[in-house]
């Protein structure tokens, strides 16, 4: 008798570490994990996160979340290192933050990787905002400050209700965005940056590859540069490679403006004579407001006198002309150009620059 109750033991035991052994099905879970993804720049950012509800079934926390869900400051901990710890910025395990370049937080620079984010609201408004080099935690409930990356203080602000706890970019600008945690009546605000040495090393390593090899990598470097009026000397060697894959007034008038811009207009009036014979009508047009922002403005009238006669029933031309005519102070002339460009029966967005130009100049009636 006592040796089949061994017996059953055995086989009891046997059967829980059998089953053990195999992985748990997947559940649904009262905060469910979430993922968000946005590219920045030329840096992809994601976050990983579990999301908690405010209203749960017949539970409505509405109100209570920040200071009694969140405690304010740091909270008490009876569990995993026993050590006061902040909030996980979720639910369940870390809330775990990635990114595939170097970027700012807050103005504060952080390496690429994965960061677990942890905060400290505090009844103030303000929050610290921390970015621990453990990702693989339940919680905060092991947070080690030795194993902090960076701290940032942001402020909380009220905002619209949320029930669910939401990751998201509500801001964006050419090379930064605004993530935010919003929750129950408040959002927490993060301003995350990618620097121009960062984008720049992602556009040469990029003409390294398959783009380098023809125009249009160069071609769309060099015009970043120009659009942010940054990193002129390397800018102008990319415009140079595109002109070597491909001479047009478009590649020919890239380098010209880079040259304005950096403020060698000797040289950009060289390249813009260049681009003059082989320019299409609106290259043309491009390389005289270009020499008008130079201030050449005789070189400019030039430019565009020579669109005209190549394009004498199009009423853009004589429409710039009238402007090139209003920068130098002739005054009579570009009267004279912008009612010839309403003779034309220019489009709705020339034909209402030109009403507009001749209204300034004193002229009334015009359509």
């Amino acid at each position: 008798m006592i040796k089949t109750i061994t017996y059953r033991l055995i086989f009891i035991g046997l059967f829980v570490i059998s089953v053990q052994s195999f992985a748990q099905i997947t559940t649904p879970r009262p905060s469910p994990q979430a993922t968000l993804q946005q590219r920045i720049a030329n840096t992809d950012i994601s976050i990983k996160y579990s999301r908690p509800s405010v209203n749960r079934g017949n539970t409505d926390r509405t109100g209570q979340v920040w200071g009694g869900l969140v405690p304010w400051g740091l909270a008490n901990n009876a569990f995993g290192n026993m050590q006061p710890m902040p909030w996980r910025a979720g639910a369940n395990e870390n809330t775990v933050i990635t990114f595939s370049t170097p970027v700012l937080v807050e103005g504060k620079s952080i390496d690429a990787g994965s960061y677990g984010v942890h905060m400290i609201p505090e009844e103030s408004g303000k929050v610290v905002v921390i970015f621990s080099s453990n990702t693989s935690s339940w919680g905060s409930f092991w947070y080690d400050q030795s194993e902090d990356v960076l701290r940032v203080e942001v402020e909380i602000v009220d905002a619209p209700f949320t029930n669910v706890l939401t990751y998201d970019f509500i801001e964006f600008g050419r090379n930064k965005g605004t993530l935010a945690l919003s929750w129950d009546n408040k959002q927490i605000p993060i301003e995350l940056a990618v620097t121009d040495e960062v984008i720049l090393a992602g556009i040469r390593d990029e003409l390294r590859g398959v783009q380098g090899f023809g125009w249009q990598g160069p071609f769309s470097a060099a015009n970043y540069c120009l659009s942010n009026n940054l990193n002129h000397d390397e800018a102008i060697k990319w415009a140079d490679m595109a002109i070597a894959a491909n001479k047009n007034g478009q590649t020919l008038g890239l380098k010209a403006a880079l040259l304005f811009q950096k403020g060698d207009n000797e040289q950009a009036v060289e390249v813009a004579n260049e681009a003059k014979s082989i320019a299409t009508m609106n290259e043309l047009n491009s390389l005289g407001y270009q020499l008008m922002g130079a201030k050449q403005f005789d070189k400019a009238e030039e430019f565009f006198k020579l669109n005209i006669k190549k394009n004498p029933k199009v009423a853009n031309c004589y429409d710039s002309m009238g402007e090139c005519y209003v920068a130098m102070g002739e005054n009579a002339k570009a009267i004279k150009m912008f009612k010839k460009s309403l003779s034309l029966n220019p489009n709705q967005f020339v034909k209402a620059n030109s009403v507009a130009n001749l209204k300034r100049l004193g002229v009334e009636d015009v359509e």
